[in-house]
């Protein structure tokens, strides 16, 4: 479960980055930071690129937590 460490640190961190917040968890609510479609967009080019994995948008944009979205992004991994 080491690579789903690696992907919530990677998602608090560019989350953080992109929405200029601090202090988020794996709790944090995509929804509470009023992301919107260009956030998502700019978050999953990330993502591919770091772990080499194609995101649906629609699937990734209904993820409600960061945990959520890490445990979606696992699973496209482990394929």
């Amino acid at each position: 479960m080491e690579e789903r460490a690696k992907i919530v640190e990677t998602l608090i961190e560019k989350t953080g980055s992109i929405m200029k917040v601090s202090g988020l968890t794996e709790e944090s609510v995509f929804a509470d930071l009023d992301m919107k479609s260009v956030n998502y967009s700019a978050l999953i080019n990330i993502l591919e690129d770091e772990f080499d994995v194609e995101i649906n948008y629609m699937e990734f944009k209904r993820k409600a937590t960061i945990a959520e979205a890490a445990d979606y992004v696992a699973a496209l991994i482990d394929g």
